[in-house]
């Protein structure tokens, strides 16, 4: 069974920073890309970030420059610092994983979600 499991969410003033964790745990093989996706209220799910296992990244334009994704393979876990929040970057959080599993394939794994709320 394949757990990822996100932390360091929560409330921050605008100008302020927060950084996300996903750790993928269980019996897996590989890991490939892996990418943060947000859902802000009322709004559809959208891509923040994504990093492929060599380290290249992608960042969609609302976060270029502002957030850093980033990644311990030996931990097998992935990061995003997110720096100048701005009160629109208010969503739930989630990490996605392309993930090998031992006696099985490929498969996309999701977390449980982490709400960041930038407020004053």
């Amino acid at each position: 069974q394949v757990q990822l499991v996100e932390s360091g969410g929560g409330l921050v003033q605008p100008g302020g920073s927060l950084r996300l964790s996903c750790t993928v745990s269980g019996s897996i093989v590989s890991i490939s890309t892996m990418r943060w996706y947000r859902q802000p209220p009322g709004k559809e799910r959208e891509l923040v970030a994504g990093i492929t296992s060599e380290g290249r990244t992608d960042y969609a334009d609302s976060v270029e420059g502002r957030f850093t994704i980033s990644r311990d393979n030996a931990k097998n876990t992935m990061y995003l610092q997110m720096n100048s929040l701005k009160p629109e970057d208010t969503a739930v959080y989630w990490c996605r994983a392309n993930i090998w599993v031992i006696r099985d394939t490929w498969r996309f794994y999701w977390g449980q979600g982490t709400q960041v709320t930038v407020s004053s």
